[in-house]
This record gives C-alpha cells, structure tokens and sequence, in this order.
C-alpha cells in the first residue's frame, strides 16, 4: 500500500502567508444565496483571480465567493489540510495530480459529467482520474524546460534551433562560458537548487521516459530503476560546473528575478507560468529573448520539454448539491465565458486544456512554443507529481543539493533514491 501524507495540524498556517477576498462561510442561504469557499495555491496569479471572482459575482449576484490564496513561503499542502481537520472545508480546491488525488479521493465529487471534462483536451484529466472516475479537471497547461535569452545566445553566436543534442547543448553552454565577461554573465546557469520544487520537477524529464511516459504508470511503479541515470548525470553535472555559485543555495528570486531578468545568466530551468513576474520587471523580456530548450534524453535528435495540467480544481462532495452545484457553475464559467476565456488567456497568460479555445488565441510567445511542442507530441508528462509522498522534493531535491555540495557521489545519489522509492512504495 502507498502511503499517505501526515495531516499535519498547523492551525497557524492559516493565518500566515495567506489572502483573500470575502469574510462569509460557504453554504446556501434561505434566501436561495450561495456562498462559495475556493481555495487556491497559485499565488502568482492572485490579483487575477481576485479580478475574476469579481467578475463572476457581477454576473451572478445570487453566488457570493470566498477566496482563500495560500503560498509565497507557505505550506500550501498543510493549510489545505488544517482547513479540513478545523472543518473549514473549502467547496473548491486544488489537487497536484494523482498523488493529492488519492489523498482527497474521499472528499471529492465525481466530475466525468460536466462540460469542462467533457471538453478538456485529450490526456489532460489522467492526473486527477482514479478508477475511472475524473475527481478534478484540469486548470491549465504548464510547461518547462531550460528557459533561455535568446539575445544572449545571439550575441554569443549561437543559433538555439541547432541544438538536438547533449553534445550540442554542451558545446553552447561552454561557449556562452568562454564570453561570459563579454556578455556580463555571473554564470552560464541560474539553477535555483535551494527550491526542492524545482528540481522534483527538473526530474521528470529523466524520470518519464522509463515509465513510459505515464502518470499512472509512475505512480503504480513499486521500483524506480533510472534508466536514463547517465543523461541525468551529464546534465546535472553542466549545470554545477556552469551555474552561478552556489547552485546549492539559490533560491527562486535569485534565480528569475535578480540573474535571469536581469540578464545576468542565460539559462534556468523553470516554466511559462514566471511570464507575469518576467512581464512586470521588462515589458519586452518575453517577448522579444525568452525562448524554451528542449531536452535529448532517450536518443539524440528526439527533442522533449515538461509540458501538461500541473493542478487540476476539485469540488467537495460532502457539501449541499446547491452548493456543489454553484461551485461547478464557476468552474464551468472560468473556460467557458467570452470574458472570463479572454482573462485566461491576456490576464492569466495561461494556456488552455479545454477544446473551446482557439490556439490562435494564446498571445504569449513561449505558451505558443509550448503549445505547438504539445500538439506535435515532443512532451513528456508532469511525472513527478506522481512519485511517492515527498520524494521529489525531500529526496530527489535535497540529494541534489548534497550531491552539488560534494558531500554525496553519484553512486550513492542513485542509491538513495531508489531505496527511498521502494520503502515508500512498499
């Protein structure tokens, strides 16, 4: 049996690092009023969301919404779950695919039925589907890799369209090296190793290939072989020796907003959802140097990124069915009104998972990259949102640090993480 994450009782949390719009509680009134709990974790869309409840409301005076924000800092996992063991259920909330899946399974409404499942783009529900039932759907495409500056490279000489393997990739990195006084460089990378989050998901690229590609295969797997442990290898250790010192203790702002946006260093890894922070520091950033990477990782020439839903909303069942009712009604609003489907794409800058969006419609250059790698199939899945509790980010991401620190050997790196996978998966 897998086990299930600790409900860690942190009443505190839920003061700390958390916003929101709306006092009521959740429930229907006799009045015929509803008053509708959301709880939301993407912290760097917060005004946006905020702007488009008010929206909603407008439209539907008789649906009043309670927005809860958790995150900057905050353990946004253990809030939710402090939220539940207080009774403060929330009516909405967000799952990070199959693994918080399982765990709220029994909170969650069967939503195979309603217009957003029934028009969600073809594989994105698996990451909140359990024995064929879709308990989520999905909030947006997301998608990552190395995201680079496109002048950078130029400057340098490189053309980025050239680079389809590990070999070519190295070649540029070590030039970018060679002229990083030229260009002002602090380093060739801006890694944020001290974020675990990021490099759980720098893992996947490696990790999906040998699970097939599959969220459920991965998060069915009771060993993890790591199959692709050379490609991993060479690229983990580029990054080391080219990053901005020290890779081990970088954090996220650091990373994206101090080196990257500042054209201090030309490479991280991260996704498109950074364009706001990007857009607010240097309104031409991303539209004129961002560009995305891809990774050559089970042959050379075969050319993958990251891309798929990260987080898929979910709907509690055990409340009032006007309740449930209203809380898909929104849902069902968010993608599916002219106004609201416009702020999702401008506002947002997300990248649609349902069918009744026009690609044509995505104005943002790296969310049209990763939307034509997706339609052309060069993605991998968001597998690490399938790993066992707390791998990718308190293994996987703590080991990387000590193996950049050199306190580990590779060897011993590969080791834990597969004794760590199969006690959990026991």
């Amino acid at each position: 049996m897998k086990k299930q994450r600790g409900f860690l009782i942190l009443a505190f949390i839920m003061v700390l690092g958390i916003t929101g719009c709306g006092t009521a509680q959740s429930g229907s009134s006799d009045d015929g009023s509803v008053t509708l709990e959301i709880f939301n974790i993407k912290t760097e869309t917060a005004e946006q969301m905020d702007a488009l409840v008010e929206d909603f409301e407008k439209d539907h005076p008789q649906i009043k919404i309670n927005l809860t924000t958790v995150g900057g800092g905050t353990d946004a996992t253990a809030a939710l779950q402090s939220k539940f063991s207080s009774g403060d259920e929330p009516d909405i909330f967000m799952l990070g695919g199959l693994a918080d899946t399982q765990i709220w399974q029994h909170k969650l409404y069967d939503l195979g039925e309603t217009t957003l499942a029934k028009q969600a783009i073809e594989g994105t529900l698996e990451g909140a589907t359990l024995d064929d039932t879709v308990y989520g759907v999905p909030m947006n495409i997301e998608g990552y890799g190395w995201l680079i500056n496109q002048k950078i490279f130029k400057q340098a000489g490189i053309d980025s369209g050239s680079i389809n393997s590990f070999e070519a990739f190295e070649e540029a990195v070590q030039l970018l090296d060679s002229k990083k006084d030229e260009l002002g460089l602090q380093g060739v990378f801006g890694f944020s190793g001290a974020e675990t989050w990021v490099s759980s998901q720098y893992s996947s690229n490696f990790l999906a290939p040998e699970f097939d590609n599959s969220l459920e295969m991965t998060y069915e797997a009771l060993e993890l072989s790591v199959d692709y442990a050379e490609q991993m290898k060479n690229y983990t250790d580029l990054v080391i020796k080219y990053n901005a010192q020290p890779m081990e203790a970088m954090d996220y702002s650091t990373s994206v907003e101090e080196l990257f946006a500042s054209e201090k260093v030309a490479i991280i890894h991260q996704g498109n959802w950074i364009v706001p922070t990007l857009d607010s520091l240097d309104e031409t950033f991303t539209k004129e140097k961002l560009g995305i990477l891809p990774m050559q990782i089970e042959a050379s020439g075969e050319s993958n990124i990251v891309a798929g839903p990260a987080w898929y909303w979910g709907v509690n069942k055990d409340k009032d069915q006007e309740v449930i009712d209203a809380s898909i009604e929104f849902l069902t609003w968010m993608y599916t009104d002219e106004q609201a489907m416009t702020a999702i794409i401008d506002e947002f800058q997300f990248i649609p998972a349902y069918t009744n969006f026009s690609s044509e419609a995505i104005n943002d250059p790296l969310s049209k990259e990763i939307y034509t790698y997706l339609s052309e199939g060069k993605t991998v899945p968001w597998v690490h949102n399938s790993y066992p509790d707390g791998f990718g980010q308190n293994i996987f991401g703590v080991q990387i640090q000590a193996y950049a620190a050199d306190r580990i050997s590779w060897e011993e790196f590969i080791d834990t993480l597969q004794t760590n996978w199969a006690q959990e998966r026991k």
